[in-house]
């Protein structure tokens, strides 16, 4: 009878995870390399010839990881966008529990986003200049997480009596979110030189200008109260 020979983990596995641990090493050093590189002489001056050179890699093992520099400024905010997103969640589950109307849930949210996209901004400039907020691509991560918070808050507004009635959810939780795009925000900071408190301050006027008027109860307790002190 022919033997049978049992085949094992050789050269070519052990190749194959060189292979990947190189990948992974080339991309760690592509982008910590990035990110000295932005934080020395800012996003917009620096080129990916510049990184793959300064990296030690060949542009080709540079544009394989990372097909334009948007791609490449959208891995390096994952760590700190991950870890808005989990802070976040941890924040509304907590504010929820303790009975925090939706709509301040909302305006504290708009004003964490102001922040956020200030210290991103130059990242997120290079990010939209690629095309990568276009449309719906699934690329468009930060927009679309952004958008569907709100839109869930708003709901949750809604279902909760919060919200004046008769507003476009949809609609509306685009246009919160309008003067966070990127370029508008610019504008804003430094056409406008409007600062970030004052952004915020305005989000937060415009999320309870769309609260539901007092109710008539309220309304009257309030009367009878001004009535007895007059």
């Amino acid at each position: 009878m022919e033997r049978i020979v049992i085949g094992t983990m050789g050269e070519g596995a052990t190749a194959e995870r060189r292979e990947r641990a190189d990948a992974a090493a080339n991309r760690s050093m592509i982008l910590h390399t990035a990110e000295r590189l932005f934080r020395e002489r800012g996003v917009e001056n620096v080129c990916m010839a510049e990184i793959a050179e300064a990296a030690g890699v060949g542009k080709g093992t540079l544009y394989r990881r990372f097909a334009n520099k948007g791609e490449l400024c959208l891995s390096l905010m994952d760590t700190q966008m991950t870890e808005f997103q989990n802070n976040t969640l941890t924040l509304f589950n907590g504010l929820t529990a303790q009975g925090v109307p939706y709509l301040e849930q909302l305006a504290r949210f708009l004003q964490s986003l102001v922040e956020f996209t200030e210290i991103h901004s130059p990242l997120l400039v290079e990010v939209e200049r690629a095309g990568m907020f276009q449309g719906n691509t699934p690329l468009n991560v930060p927009h679309f997480w952004q958008y569907m918070t709100v839109s869930a808050l708003l709901r949750s507004a809604a279902r909760a009596g919060e919200l004046a009635p008769g507003f476009d959810l949809d609609y509306l939780g685009e246009a919160l979110l309008a003067p966070l795009q990127v370029d508008y925000f610019r504008f804003q900071r430094y056409t406008r030189n409007y600062s970030t408190e004052r952004i915020g301050h305005g989000l937060r006027a415009l999320v309870f200008a769309l609260a539901a008027p007092p109710t008539s109860s309220a309304v009257t307790g309030s009367n009878d109260g001004q009535n007895e002190s007059g």
